[in-house]
């Protein structure tokens, strides 16, 4: 089976075709201390000098690595040529650009202002590079790669989104297992640690930092956001009981909420129903009007509108971001014009991306009632990849307790 790195190798190779830029160059070193973020999507390993990673306008995928190196990039297979060095890389350097960089031709490397997955190249790499190319035609070459590495980290490969699928289903079967063992009087704590037990066991990983992964709320005290479990705040009778958990399988990720009401016998108040169909129209909203070409602030805009019609105050983040490797992916973010997301509200949203849609409401005396579901952007619309949480389930003392 074609491995993941020759398949997104193959996507850099059409994104280059298209793009304005001869080369696209991944330059680092000591990967184990400081890897750029892209540089698992195309080498499986670690490099220890200086390395040149390039994927060429021609459609040719070339490295330039200390000869310590070579042996274990050309094992891969990937790369249709590779270059060792001894005592310096830019003399080899400079010869490959020499042949595939025209005339007043640009140089793609990884830094970027608005996407943290695309900024990977380090100031002083960034100098380094810069140093090789003082007095030659290259000089003032250097342009950001964010159009291609936001594309090649954000466009799935069907490998990749098997692997997203894969996680999506054990992170279903977590919420299934907490729907069985969570009751009133519970603590977030217990709750968080029984989960994380089961994801260690069943040999996963977290999307995002293990300390606050999964977040676990219940009631109005609860700390909202990237929060953390409490021992002193139980599950009670009258709460909103709220978990988002992300799980990583296979080097993928998943990224979802779901919600319950705590209860002393008696079925879901009308208020949470009200709530929770509120949320679930603005995500249905969002959904049906994602679809290649449109930008992420105007499918943020139809959710918001939703929810706020509907007499609840609009949600402080955005409705959604990519997932992939992690559960944050970088990239275009379904999200407002807002200063701290930059420019990525405005970047056009593309086929094979995968998004999260993600809102929700505090309800006074009942705490937050937040979900996320996940979808694949298609030619058309999207297909959901999560089973929707559609009806509010309960959680109550177990019989005879």
């Amino acid at each position: 089976m074609e491995t993941i790195t020759r398949q997104k190798l193959q996507q850099a190779k059409e994104l280059l075709r298209n793009s304005n830029c001869d080369v696209w160059l991944t330059f680092v070193r000591e990967t184990t201390v400081s890897p750029d973020p892209i540089l698992e999507f195309i080498f499986e390993g670690g490099l220890t000098w200086p390395s040149a990673l390039m994927v060429t306008k021609t459609g040719e995928a070339i490295a330039v690595v200390g000869n310590y190196d070579a042996e274990p990039v050309e094992s891969t297979g990937d790369w249709d040529r590779v270059f060792p060095y001894v005592q310096g890389i830019r003399e080899e350097l400079l010869k490959v650009l020499e042949t595939y960089v025209s005339s007043n031709g640009k140089i793609a490397v990884n830094y970027s202002l608005e996407d943290v997955h695309s900024d990977g190249l380090g100031h002083g790499m960034y100098q380094l590079l810069n140093s090789y190319l003082v007095s030659t035609r290259f000089e003032g070459s250097l342009v950001s790669s964010e159009a291609i590495t936001m594309s090649l980290r954000g466009i799935k490969s069907p490998e990749e989104v098997e692997r997203i699928r894969g996680a999506i289903v054990e992170t279903e079967i977590l919420f299934d297992e907490v729907s069985e063992f969570a009751q009133v009087g519970m603590s977030e704590a217990e709750v968080f640690r029984s989960i994380h037990n089961r994801v260690r066991e069943r040999n996963l990983g977290f999307a995002w930092d293990s300390s606050a992964d999964p977040i676990v709320n219940s009631g109005p005290h609860s700390m909202i956001g990237h929060g953390f479990a409490s021992d002193k705040i139980n599950l009670t009778p009258g709460h909103v009981f709220h978990i988002d958990l992300g799980v990583t399988k296979n080097g993928y990720a998943s990224d979802i909420q779901r919600c319950w009401y705590v209860s002393a016998g008696e079925p879901v108040p009308d208020d949470v129903i009200q709530a929770m169909n509120a949320v679930n129209e603005s995500i249905t909203a969002a959904a049906n009007f994602l679809k290649p070409g449109v930008m992420g602030h105007e499918v943020d805009s139809i959710a918001r509108s939703v929810l706020t019609s509907r007499g609840y105050e609009e949600y402080l983040h955005a409705l959604g971001h990519q997932v992939g490797r992690v559960a944050h992916d970088g990239g275009a973010l379904l999200g407002p014009a807002w200063e701290r997301y930059g420019k990525t509200p405005y970047i056009p949203v593309k086929e094979g991306e995968i998004y999260t849609l993600e809102l929700g409401v505090i309800l006074p005396e009942r705490g937050y009632l937040g979900l996320e579901e996940m979808v694949r952007v298609t030619a058309t619309g999207v297909e959901w990849l999560t089973r929707r949480q559609l009806t509010m389930p309960i959680i109550q003392s177990r019989a005879g307790e």
